[in-house]
């Protein structure tokens, strides 16, 4: 039997993980395979981290699937992900039945192509209704671009007269964000040897947790897994408060 990670008693309960699937072109390129066998590979070991995280008893798990900066990549490259996006929600969708998963997508779903957004928006009211665990898709999204379209909607209520300027605050704004419901992450994961945010989960990561790794995600297991939440259960959460 697998040992459970240690957990330090001041560490609050690890509800939402958050991971940057970082390192599928180089996990390919080490392998002298084309790129899309990279993504691949990824899309089958966020498979694996679905079902690590309902044995750990956490709740909501947000990955950062494809940015809004990534349509700056090859158009192939970009066409392969949108038709690998389809085949994992129509591979997965009776796994994620079985385990209890709902899917989520975060992000300006508008500008995914119209197949994309049929497919997610048909897996998303299929799985309504499931509690072990939430699957966030982050699609299309940019942290920043989520704070300026939360602005923006903002900036509408106020002209309509339903919001006073004055009375707005961080409770607002959080409100107005893509998906207000969904608790901020309390860790932030990010294989591959980087180490930053890349414009992901900016307001509600403010106080998360980071754990860096250098594997990159494709090979990311469970023993990396297990050191992740070692780690996290040994800090010390202040949210910039004294203990």
């Amino acid at each position: 039997m697998r040992p459970e990670p240690e957990k330090n008693a001041t560490a609050a309960p690890l509800r939402h993980l958050a991971v940057i699937m970082d390192g599928n072109g180089r996990w390919a390129k080490r392998r002298l395979l084309p790129r899309k066998a990279g993504h691949r590979a990824g899309a089958k070991n966020l498979r694996r981290l679905c079902q690590m995280c309902g044995q750990a008893g956490i709740s909501y798990l947000t990955v950062y699937a494809f940015s809004t900066e990534n349509w700056k990549r090859p158009e192939d490259e970009v066409a392969t992900l949108m038709r690998l996006f389809i085949e994992f929600l129509n591979d997965y969708d009776r796994e994620m039945e079985s385990e209890g998963i709902r899917l989520r997508v975060l992000g300006d779903v508008s500008g995914l192509p119209a197949n994309v957004r049929e497919s997610m928006l048909a897996a998303e009211e299929r799985s309504r209704g499931r509690e072990r665990l939430q699957l966030i898709l982050a699609l299309n999204y940019g942290g920043r671009a989520e704070i300026a379209a939360a602005v923006n909607r903002i900036a509408e209520r106020v002209l309509q007269g339903e919001l006073i300027p004055g009375q707005i605050d961080e409770t607002t704004v959080a409100r107005h964000l893509y998906l207000p419901d969904v608790p901020d992450p309390d860790l932030i994961i990010r294989p591959s040897g980087e180490q930053r945010l890349s414009n992901f989960l900016l307001w509600q990561g403010a106080y998360s947790e980071l754990w860096f790794s250098d594997v990159l995600w494709p090979d990311f297991r469970q023993d990396d897994f297990d050191r992740a939440l070692a780690a996290y259960s040994e800090r010390e959460r202040r949210f910039g408060g004294l203990k």
